[in-house]
């Protein structure tokens, strides 16, 4: 039997992806979790062998939750499910240590045998969201003008930003000047946009 955590914030969802994973003989759901920062206390509560997050959460999201687990519970398989086909979040969700990536509306026996497979060691690629990935290319951004942008995408001015990542307001200036044109953007807000819709941040 193959143990699973799943988290979703979005009751009915997780519910009816609880349910599906319930009708497979080899998969038990564990625990239901609607947080990502509830994950890895559910998954060494409940021993669990494979963590189904989505992408987007209240806590932490499902990118920030695979790192996490990949250092607390290396052994525990991450499958990452989205409903945007952005194609800067399949690198990320990789490059955090997830092993299997799907769109959250496939079929339950697509995500039953993504499920399998994570848990044998291997990975799990939606095949049309790898060829989005592919086509989008990688992010311009450098780390630290994502980090900058991310900060400013609550509207924050640029002193705050500079206060909350401990920078001059100069250079602050500066990473938003040169995230705004790699986007081509008009100003910030475009810039957010474009990096949001692209799954760079």
């Amino acid at each position: 039997m193959i143990n699973i955590v799943l988290a979703d914030d979005e009751h009915l969802v997780r519910g009816a992806i609880a349910a599906l994973l319930g009708l497979e003989e080899d998969l038990e759901v564990v625990a239901e979790v609607g947080r990502g920062d509830q994950v890895v206390d559910a998954v060494r509560e409940y021993g669990a062998q494979v963590a189904v997050l989505d992408i987007e959460m209240p806590g932490a999201t499902g990118l920030e939750v695979a790192a996490q687990l990949r250092t607390a519970f290396p052994g525990c398989g991450v499958v990452v499910l989205t409903s945007f086909g952005r194609p800067g979040y399949l690198r990320r969700a990789l490059a955090a240590g997830a092993r299997g990536f799907l769109a959250k509306d496939a079929p339950v026996e697509q995500l039953a045998g993504a499920i399998r497979k994570v848990h044998e060691g291997g990975r799990y690629i939606d095949t049309e969201l790898a060829a989005a990935a592919m086509a989008g290319g990688e992010s311009p951004l450098t780390d630290r003008e994502t980090e900058v942008l991310r900060a400013a995408s609550d509207g924050a001015s640029v002193s705050r930003i500079a206060a909350r990542l401990h920078l001059s307001d100069g250079t602050v200036r500066n990473y938003l000047s040169n995230a705004i044109g790699k986007t081509q953007g008009e100003n910030r807000m475009a810039a957010i946009r474009t990096a949001q819709d692209m799954g760079w941040l």
